[in-house]
């Protein structure tokens, strides 16, 4: 029987889109994208796993999410985290040495959604994948129990969605237009 390791999925929170004269990298967040990322921070951080360590794209705006989120896990910045689909995310994740138990991976949309459904095996599918494959939102957080022995292992069907948390669900004024 394989062993379980842990992956937690976070969308960076809403971007800046006040100055369009900036490259797609380098745009920050807003003031609701901060405010659902320090929500969510304070979510994670409750959510009781001990996170290994984290592979992150560099891209400012998922910078600026870990800044404001206050989460206390050591960061990689992975340059091909950025924009990846899902192939190359969990290339990133079966690349993984050492042992860690449970890795977070920062990153956009619709890599980290395609990831999580891609992850889940067929007879794994529960609600929360309805919920997942409706729509990853910004700051979206995802917990995956992998069934697999190390990340090498790590490859479609291993997994299953334990946990899904958005902002609205937290906060209903983080909700879509503001009313949940």
């Amino acid at each position: 029987m394989a062993r379980v390791k842990r992956l937690g999925l976070f969308r960076h929170a809403k971007s800046d889109w006040d100055d369009m004269s900036l490259r797609d990298f380098d745009r920050g967040l807003n003031a609701r994208g901060r405010r659902g990322a320090a929500l969510m921070g304070r979510h994670i951080s409750e959510y009781g796993a001990k996170w290994d360590r984290m592979l992150a794209s560099p891209a400012k705006r998922i910078r600026l999410t870990l800044e404001s989120s206050a989460l206390e896990i050591p960061v990689d910045f992975i340059d091909a985290a950025y924009l990846a689909d899902s192939t190359t995310l969990m290339s990133l994740l079966a690349a993984i040495e050492g042992d860690p138990a449970a890795v977070m991976l920062a990153g956009h949309n619709p890599g980290l959604q395609e990831l999580a459904l891609d992850l889940v095996g067929e007879n794994n599918e529960n609600a929360l994948f309805g919920e997942v494959l409706a729509k990853f939102p910004t700051a979206g957080f995802a917990v995956l129990d992998l069934a697999i022995d190390s990340w090498a292992d790590c490859a479609p069907g291993c997994g299953r969605i334990v946990h899904f948390a958005r902002p609205r669900d937290l906060d209903p004024e983080l909700g879509p237009l503001g009313v949940g």
